[in-house]
């Protein structure tokens, strides 16, 4: 631990909280008071940061940490509102304070990233039997009914397709980009290498996922998750008789006039559609980062359609983030930050549980390649270019606790995918075919 102070934070010294509108952003705009609750987080803090390579600096100068002065810092602004907040709703609360301005630092990703990296052992075991009294559930509102489905869609997806403008790269593909470059190398360079480079990077992407499902003139493609029609756009291209599905209104009508400005509208249906509500047979099946939104009691019917609508022999390419079968385990059923504001209904699967949920369908992986540093470095230049356009998203009627809560959001992905806490993996998948005696030949 570094000290430069060994004072206390001086009573009153916290700054001023902005006012917060408090119908949009309850827990925002109050700062819980819970008094045993923030002495403990407190104490957890003080404890943890100890042996954690970065630097924790109290208002009155106070550094705390192991971290030297090349480290990420984090600067508590308002330190008693900040350990109200973490003490009452745990890393939910560690988010908010920071869409509040409890706490600031210059390298976001850097944070979160020390923080990812040891998420497993962060709180230690002891402390980690109390999750169930001290962390908030997981919603039961946000289960993914048909209308529950499309609710958690409408409230990422819908925000304004000009909000996803400022920016994603023209191709507006909202998953990862797979470079061509080492993307650990990447990662070192400037975060603003331009957008031709990760539109390029964005149709590898797309090519190799179509690839990987063997898409080509003729193929009766069905895309669960449409995006703003990128993939179908490159599909119909080919030559494929395309189905695309979304739950997204605002996805769908842009997709559409994207691809009748392309002369392909008679290739391609857009179609408005759960995935369980869809029918026909089809050589492949494609899906880019969709199954997150599936929901954990809904893999099994996710999986068991795609084998379905599938003909013998048809291939599909399927790209989903995965995180440690344990961890899954661990949070399966806790309320966090990205589920309260980002992705309600979300749920990221394991690599045991895809192999699980394929084996049981009869659906046989023939590819695998994960592309978490690609993740990251996409995230990294989507956050960049959001933040230098933040007039522009203001301009968008997105006050600042939006403007930093999606900052956060794609720091705390990228620090994910950076620490390998999470990955991202482009599978390929095969329906096997019978043969005369009816063994399964793929």
């Amino acid at each position: 631990m570094i000290t430069l102070h060994s004072s206390p934070p001086r009573k009153g010294a916290e700054e001023t909280a902005p006012a917060i509108d408090p119908v949009r952003w309850p827990y925002v705009a109050e700062v819980p008071s819970h008094r045993g609750r923030a002495l403990a987080a407190r104490a957890l803090v003080r404890t943890v940061v100890r042996r954690l390579p970065m630097r924790l600096i109290w208002p009155d100068g106070t550094v705390r940490g192991a971290g030297g002065p090349d480290s990420p810092e984090l600067r508590l602004v308002r330190p008693d509102a900040f350990h109200e907040r973490l003490g009452s709703r745990g890393l939910i609360g560690f988010g908010e304070a920071y869409m509040a301005g409890d706490w600031e630092t210059d390298d976001l990703s850097g944070v979160l990233t020390v923080l990812a990296e040891r998420a497993a052992t962060l709180v230690p075991a002891p402390l980690q039997r109390l999750r169930r009294i001290a962390v908030p559930r997981r919603p039961d509102g946000d289960a993914n009914t048909r209308d529950g489905s499309r609710a958690n869609i409408a409230h990422h997806y819908d925000l304004s397709n000009d909000l996803f403008r400022t920016f994603l790269d023209p191709t507006l593909s909202y998953s990862s980009a797979l470079f061509s470059d080492d993307p650990a190398h990447l990662l070192d360079g400037p975060a603003d290498l331009g957008d031709e480079s990760l539109a390029d990077a964005q149709r590898h992407k797309v090519a190799r996922v179509l690839d990987v499902a063997g898409v080509g003139a003729g193929t009766r493609l069905l895309e669960i998750g449409t995006g703003w029609g990128e993939l179908a756009l490159e599909a119909a291209d080919r030559g494929a008789d395309v189905t695309t599905i979304t739950l997204s209104q605002e996805q769908a009508t842009l997709a559409r006039c994207r691809l009748l400005d392309a002369g392909l509208g008679d290739q391609v249906r857009v179609l408005l559609q759960d995935y369980r509500d869809t029918q026909g047979a089809y050589d492949a099946i494609v899906s880019v980062e969709m199954i997150e939104a599936v929901g954990a009691e809904h893999w099994d019917e996710y999986f068991a359609t795609l084998s379905d609508l599938l003909v013998p022999g048809g291939r599909v390419g399927l790209q989903a983030i995965t995180m440690p079968h344990d961890r899954m385990l661990a949070s399966r059923d806790t309320g966090t930050w990205v589920l309260a504001y980002i992705f309600p209904g979300g749920a990221l699967p394991s690599k045991e549980v895809v192999a699980e949920q394929t084996a049981a369908v009869g659906l046989h992986i023939e590819t695998e390649l994960s592309i978490g540093l690609h993740y990251a470095e996409t995230l990294r230049r989507w956050r960049a270019r959001f933040e230098a356009r933040a007039d522009e998203v203001a301009t968008l009627g997105f006050d600042e606790v939006f403007r930093r809560m999606w900052s956060f959001y794609l720091a705390y992905s990228e620090a994910g995918f950076r620490s390998g806490y999470l990955d991202v993996v482009q599978y390929g998948f095969v329906k096997p075919t019978t043969d005369q005696q009816g063994d399964p030949t793929v």
